[in-house]
């Protein structure tokens, strides 16, 4: 048997009626008389027609679809997020449109150009690591609403939904001071990376309070903050004369990878060197000792993205929001920096 979509056309070319007038039955115009409307629905449920909810929004002007762009979709803080941009976005009426950019500058412009192309409603967006220049996407800024979530740019005029990165982890280190630990290293990401550049600056601020002194040797900056780096820059801070008592990682993959390569040279955790992570994803439960992290609100997060959306697009004014949104982080204290006795 031939797979084709059912059409309007189709449809109106079996019943003998114009297209307008199928569609205005389908949506029950009064116009059409109940006979007509009844003919039309019912050849319509036989022949399972689904609306083309693009065709649809065009001629409304308004399609009632989200467009989200994530550098990854397998990444868990992302996946959290996704989860309570789909909840809200739902409740609210509204379906949505997922893809992600792969970390890749370029096609984070080509899928921000698709999703309005495809004439989403307005844009949730999470920049790559790499945005600097922010020139290629600006334009698809000035077309509709767009709200951007966890790693945001300064140099963009749109509502910021984020957490609290510097707060939380000014709070990570003051909790390593507090067990008693002073010479505490970090693995974070180079320089333009937002939400790294946050932490760090935390991580400073967090030493200077505490007259700790700040020592390059341990302040280590990679490209790609993953399981596998943090597994080579622990042997790294291993390799000093003076190694570290603490070793801060950005994200908790790094982190695992740290845990992995301390106790492949029996050193002792939290003793000797304390850990910890951020975004708490389910293998910092899993690895043993279980993993000291920062747990970042993602669902919230997601939920609290759509609700600022939804909100510029139903306004009635064309004043772009600019505002930013912070939410509350809170520190998860496991094994890897305290041990009950």
């Amino acid at each position: 048997m031939k797979k084709g979509v059912t059409t309007l056309k189709k449809l109106s070319k079996i019943l003998n009626l114009s297209v307008s007038t199928v569609s205005r039955a389908l949506n029950d115009h009064p116009d059409i008389s109940d006979e007509t409307k009844e003919s039309v629905k019912k050849l319509a449920q036989s022949m399972n027609y689904v609306p083309n909810i693009f065709a649809k929004g065009f001629r409304k002007s308004k399609s009632n679809i989200l467009g989200v762009l994530v550098p990854s979709i397998t990444h868990y803080f992302h996946s959290t997020i996704l989860k309570g941009i789909l909840e809200e976005a739902s409740m609210k009426g509204y379906r949505v449109i997922i893809s992600e950019s792969n970390n890749d500058v370029l096609q984070q412009t080509e899928m921000l150009n698709t999703l309005t192309q495809f004439g989403v409603d307005g844009i949730l967006a999470s920049l790559t690591k790499k945005t600097k220049n922010v020139d290629s996407i600006l334009p698809v800024f000035s077309k509709l609403p767009v709200i951007l979530f966890d790693k945001v740019s300064n140099k963009i005029p749109c509502t910021r939904i984020i957490t609290n990165d510097e707060e939380a982890a000014y709070n990570v280190v003051e909790h390593l001071i507090n067990i008693g630990k002073k010479r505490i290293a970090i693995i974070k990401e180079r320089e333009f990376s937002y939400n790294s550049e946050k932490r760090y600056t935390g991580y400073l601020k967090a030493l200077k309070d505490n007259n700790l002194e700040i020592d390059e040797k341990i302040i280590i900056s990679v490209d790609d903050i993953s399981q596998q780096q943090g597994k080579r820059m622990t042997n790294i801070l291993l390799s000093l004369k003076q190694r570290p008592d603490a070793i801060f990682a950005i994200t908790d993959g790094a982190a695992i990878g740290v845990i992995q390569t301390l106790k492949k040279f029996n050193i002792k955790i939290p003793e000797e060197i304390a850990v910890v992570g951020f975004s708490n994803n389910i293998n910092s439960t899993i690895i043993e000792p279980t993993l000291t992290t920062v747990d970042q609100p993602g669902e919230t997060l997601g939920k609290t993205a759509v609700k600022y959306l939804i909100e510029e697009i139903e306004s009635n004014t064309d004043i772009v929001m600019h505002k930013t949104i912070e939410l509350k982080s809170s520190l998860i204290i496991r094994d890897s920096t305290f041990r009950a006795k």
